[in-house]
């Protein structure tokens, strides 16, 4: 019996949410003191970088180059040299933590959210869209790999020449000059050949067009490995890098996303021994001005239900490193925009509203 007197107790000292209570003539609307957290999504960008190390390696037998060949300007000395050969942008959506808001209320009870809490409708049929799947950042990715290619490979001149009675038969080493030479010779054989088969020359023709495009190749290619030997081979390696960058206001000044180096290629923003890349974010002023102008309610009453919208930001995006502008692109920006809340009027059950969940903007209106 005293169980049963304790839960009535209970029961009638918690008023029944949305229903209102008379005091003479005058109707009170009971005070919720909960609700619902939701936050307003925010935009991001991933940056997709491509990188190209370009490494020279000098030939042997460089200093002979002009000599032998004819060949001005011969590099002689090693070097790495990387470049940014192409930026993708993408964007995304997270919440916001500058913008977390509360539903109070009768609208607490009719709050669509997408499965990471960002608002989706009121009182709509519209569902939470899934968490995306995730998507890592690679760091680094590398295209191509070493071939094993070596100019020892190359020339095929002895090391030692066997002796004589002059020396005794004992073998002596054969110079660079002497090596060079050899090479040199081999070149211009290769050269020869190619003219006299492009001529028809030679006594012997091939039987088809097939057999003579093979040769022609093969003669091209000795030409040109024996041809490094003089002027060097130039390798590339193709890498592939991603970042996640988060824009705040500070990116209308530019904000570093990544650094880069021309000896050591992209970097993390914290390697301070690159030089920074930055993003630039420009929003388009008079839309932001026109949204902020009309964004202000003359209901002395808005926002106390605690749903809000975003009117977002149409943006150009730059990508610059040292003052040169190496990637653009337009995009919605929802940070950039103007937040307003929704008419307190639309919020009790006649009308549903539906979000876009990528921008926090409104989709639709409808009475249901």
């Amino acid at each position: 019996m005293r169980t049963l007197i304790f839960l009535l107790a209970i029961m009638l000292s918690i008023p029944t949410f949305g229903q209102r209570r008379s005091r003479g003539d005058e109707e009170i609307t009971p005070s919720f003191t909960e609700g619902i957290t939701y936050a307003l999504p925010r935009t991001g960008l991933k940056l997709k970088v491509r990188a190209v190390k370009e490494t020279f390696e000098p030939g042997p037998y460089a200093v002979y180059a002009e000599q032998l060949l004819g060949i001005t300007n011969a590099r002689n000395r090693a070097s790495v040299n990387w470049r940014i050969d192409n930026v993708e942008m993408e964007t995304f959506a997270e919440p916001d933590p500058e913008q977390v808001y509360k539903a109070m209320g009768y609208a607490a009870f009719l709050v669509n959210l997408t499965a990471d809490g960002c608002l989706a409708g009121i009182n709509s049929n519209r569902s939470g869209n899934e968490i995306s799947s995730l998507s890592s950042n690679t760091f680094v990715e590398k295209v191509e790999k070493d071939d094993g290619f070596s100019f020892a490979h190359i020339n095929d001149s002895p090391i030692f020449a066997p002796g004589d009675s002059t020396n005794n038969f004992r073998p002596t080493r054969i110079s660079n000059e002497r090596k060079a030479a050899e090479a040199a010779e081999r070149i211009l054989e290769a050269r020869l050949s190619r003219f006299h088969m492009a001529a028809g020359l030679m006594d012997v023709f091939h039987p088809d067009g097939e057999a003579y495009r093979a040769s022609l190749k093969e003669l091209e290619r000795i030409e040109q490995d024996y041809l490094s030997l003089f002027v060097g081979r130039t390798t590339y390696q193709v890498e592939k890098l991603s970042f996640d960058f988060v824009p705040s206001s500070a990116a209308e000044r530019g904000e570093v996303v990544f650094r880069f180096s021309e000896d050591a290629g992209v970097l993390p923003a914290s390697d301070l021994s690159g030089k920074p890349v930055t993003v630039r974010i420009e929003p388009e002023r008079n839309l932001v001005l026109k949204y902020a102008g009309l964004a202000g309610s003359a209901n002395p009453a808005a926002g106390e239900s605690g749903i809000f919208y975003r009117m977002p930001a149409v943006a150009n995006i730059s990508l610059i490193y040292e003052l040169n502008t190496i990637a653009t692109a337009r995009a919605v920006m929802a940070q950039f925009g103007q937040v307003a809340p929704v008419p307190e009027e639309l919020l009790f059950g006649e009308y549903a509203i539906e979000f876009h969940p990528e921008t926090g903007a409104v989709k639709s209106v409808y009475r249901k």
